[in-house]
């Protein structure tokens, strides 16, 4: 009779530990957002001049952070797809908790890019004076539309009267979601003014990637809200899982290799791609060691190797992969702006704006704290969001203990 009244008191107890835990978890992401406005304030009351941008490199760290956040959003729903349009069990239980992932990173994303534009305020005049002939202007119903159908999508999963819509609305987040992978993608695949971009192997490329990186981040979330259960994820579905995250990382370095591959064959490419790969200080280090060695290659063995491909490890794979994702962006996005344009091919060009020259960048911790920022609203919209309502994968895992 005296052991009910202590395993009360002790749950009782690991309730409130939980619930300030919480709450401080809150806090923490409530500060890192309220940090990252206040770099925004600083950034617009002096300028950019405070940040390591310039006249050069005028998408910096801000846009590492925007652009990985709204690729990952794309990606994750990678695991909805799989439930819905494929119908499998497994990945359907998972889709509610898919869909609030994308949402809370894609709102982080498009808050970085708005706020790191120098005059945000200007968006009302990109609103009411809309270019058909532009590709950010496309991508801004792309997004808009994500935000709509992936809602929709949520409301036919978690409504019981909806749920005969439900495959209708994940057959249509499947297929905008490839639209707007390939939006993204088209950004940097149309900006000819620039040699590391303007490549049609672009848009696939960001559509593969978006899945492992997607797939990483779904992975980590999983675990989390496992773990703050007390659940333990079924052998089995960690086994279907990092399976697929393996074949999306070998995937995505496939396709960055056709990429490089593909400029190395054209002669006038050629000076980009030693400047990328080898003689470029801080990019080829990024790229061979960041990318390749730490968010590839380390990945593949947690993941395959004997032994290996339990939670832990492809959780520490999984934290690889997205680290790898920074990396690659840093040297796509800045190494593709700090090497010099090609204006006069076969002349060597100097002039007082640094023609000819590699741009310098430096990144401020402004730009961090933007950067950050984003993460940490993606954070509270996922954190408020799965504590108010049920995203918790039913499929009757095993209890941890």
């Amino acid at each position: 009779m005296s052991i009910q009244p202590a395993v009360q008191f002790f749950d009782q107890s690991r309730a409130r530990l939980r619930n300030r835990l919480f709450h401080a978890l809150l806090a923490a992401g409530g500060l890192v957002v309220l940090a990252g406005l206040y770099a925004v304030y600083l950034m617009e009351h002096h300028g950019h001049i405070i940040t390591g941008m310039n006249n050069q490199i005028v998408w910096g760290i801000p846009h590492v952070f925007a652009i990985f956040l709204i690729v990952a959003a794309s990606g994750v729903l990678n695991v909805a797809s799989i439930g819905s349009v494929f119908g499998k069990a497994a990945y359907k239980a998972r889709a509610p908790l898919a869909g609030l992932l994308s949402i809370a990173m894609l709102a982080g994303g498009l808050t970085v890019l708005m706020l790191d534009l120098g005059r945000p305020d200007r968006i009302i005049v990109a609103a009411t004076n809309y270019n058909i002939t532009s590709v950010f202007a496309w991508n801004v119903l792309l997004y808009s539309g994500m935000f709509a159908l992936v809602f929709v999508y949520l409301w036919t999963m978690m409504e019981r009267r909806m749920n005969p819509l439900s495959k209708a609305a994940g057959f249509a987040v499947f297929a905008w979601r490839f639209i707007l992978t390939t939006g993204t993608g088209l950004i940097f695949a149309f900006l000819v003014a620039r040699q590391a971009y303007a490549s049609a192997v672009l848009p696939p490329l960001f559509i593969v990637i978006s899945f492992a990186w997607g797939m990483a981040v779904f992975l980590i979330a999983q675990a989390i809200i496992y773990a703050w259960n007390g659940k333990a994820l079924a052998p089995e579905i960690m086994q279907r899982m990092k399976n697929l995250l393996g074949v999306f990382v070998m995937g995505t370095l496939y396709l960055v290799a056709a990429y490089h591959l593909t400029n190395l064959y054209f002669a006038h490419q050629s000076g980009f791609e030693r400047f990328i790969l080898a003689e470029g200080g801080i990019y080829p280090q990024l790229f061979w060691w960041g990318y390749v060695l730490l968010g590839n290659i380390l990945p593949l063995l947690l993941i395959y190797l004997p032994g290996q491909g339990k939670t832990k490890s492809v959780i520490a794979a999984s934290l690889l992969v997205i680290f790898g994702g920074f990396a690659l962006l840093y040297v796509f996005i800045i190494g593709g702006q700090a090497y010099p344009l090609n204006i006069f091919p076969g002349y060597q060009v100097s002039s007082s704006f640094g023609d000819g020259q590699v741009a310098a960048y430096h990144p401020s911790l402004y730009e961090f704290l933007l950067g950050f920022g984003g993460l940490g609203i993606a954070f509270l919209i996922a954190a408020v969001s799965a504590r108010a309502l049920d995203f918790m994968p039913h499929d009757q895992p095993h209890s941890a203990d």
